[in-house]
């Protein structure tokens, strides 16, 4: 049997909006990924703290967000287990439920840099990572030399996804929801649907 290229996006999608979406297509497309998984995270440990968006919200947002779209689908993975939900404890069980096939994870240039100091158990992650696309915006200019001699081999997993410079942010769009403001060109029509009819940010706090 082939062995299939599954490109691995996670994110609290709170909510899902085209930048998402533009940079997921990209991947797919750059990286010749056969699925693309959408991971949504319930319990992230680096938002501990704060305010998130009721999950049964978040999963109708990003399920209307990629209904339809071809290799596009929405994984369980956390959904399913209590959190806080780590990444190197998610890649492990998803090498489990996909034996055989070549798992990419997704990720910014900023999270790679960040992995010596902000991830928990980094090298765990990377043994479970096949390949890790990394979202390249322009002019950006990654040192990827100190991340090699702490995890000697990663520049050999690495993959870079040539990105547009998106200005879009979830907060942004939450913001512009409870106040009212226009954000028709933010987000796809099903999600916007999703919003309306569940009053979803309408009575958001300051601080969410």
């Amino acid at each position: 049997m082939t062995s299939r290229r599954i490109g691995i996006f996670g994110g609290t999608f709170d909510p899902p909006h085209f930048g998402h979406l533009i940079l997921a297509v990209e991947a797919q497309y750059q990286l010749e990924l056969d699925t693309l998984l959408f991971v949504l995270t319930p319990d992230p440990p680096h938002k501990q703290g704060h305010r998130l968006t009721a999950l049964d919200d978040r999963i109708a947002m990003l399920s209307a967000a990629i209904e339809g779209v071809a290799r596009f689908a929405l994984s369980r993975v956390d959904i399913d287990r209590p959190g806080p939900h780590f990444t190197a404890d998610t890649m492990a069980i998803l090498k489990e439920q996909y034996p055989g096939d070549v798992l990419v994870y997704l990720m910014g240039g900023d999270s790679l840099e960040g992995l010596l100091v902000d991830w928990d158990r980094p090298g765990e992650f990377i043994d479970q990572c096949d390949l890790i696309g990394v979202m390249r915006r322009p002019d950006d200019e990654l040192d990827l030399s100190p991340l090699e001699a702490a995890f000697p081999g990663i520049s050999e997993k690495i993959r870079f996804v040539e990105a547009p410079l998106l200005e879009i942010a979830s907060n942004q769009i939450r913001r512009r929801v409870r106040e009212g403001r226009p954000f028709l060109f933010y987000l796809p029509e099903k999600v916007r649907t999703v919003i309306a009819e569940r009053g979803i940010y309408s009575e958001l706090s300051e601080e969410a």
